[in-house]
């Protein structure tokens, strides 16, 4: 899944991460967490738009590892994120984490494709 369709799928990710942030309560920490996965969330498609940019395999590699970061990261602050027990927020909030987790593991898996030899293994 390259190209097009997986700048959709980013695309609809950092949108998924918006209305969900919306929801939440903005207390002091909740709102330094949702800063952060909103900024991370758009970076992790930006950063792939920008790989496909075909500036050379390397500007290509480096751009794909920044998007694997931002997943991994929208995954951390997601998951400080606080729903307050409300269950319609806490399913969404793991939709959501499950989504960066799949999208970190696609980039993952392109990395080592493009270079075998010097990507880090998947995390």
């Amino acid at each position: 899944m390259f190209g097009q369709e997986l700048e959709q799928r980013c695309f609809a990710f950092a949108g998924n991460v918006r209305r969900f942030c919306r929801k939440l309560k903005r207390d002091t920490e909740n709102l330094e967490d949702i800063k952060q996965v909103v900024r991370a969330s758009g970076s992790v498609g930006a950063n792939y738009i920008e790989a496909n940019e075909n500036l050379g395999p390397g500007d290509l590699i480096h751009r794909i590892r920044i998007s694997r970061k931002e997943a991994k990261e929208a995954m951390f602050f997601l998951g400080l994120v606080e729903v307050f027990e409300k269950k319609e927020l806490a399913v969404e909030k793991a939709a959501l984490i499950e989504e960066a987790s799949q999208l970190r593991k696609i980039f993952s898996a392109m990395l080592l494709k493009l270079n075998p030899k010097k990507t880090n293994p998947p995390r």
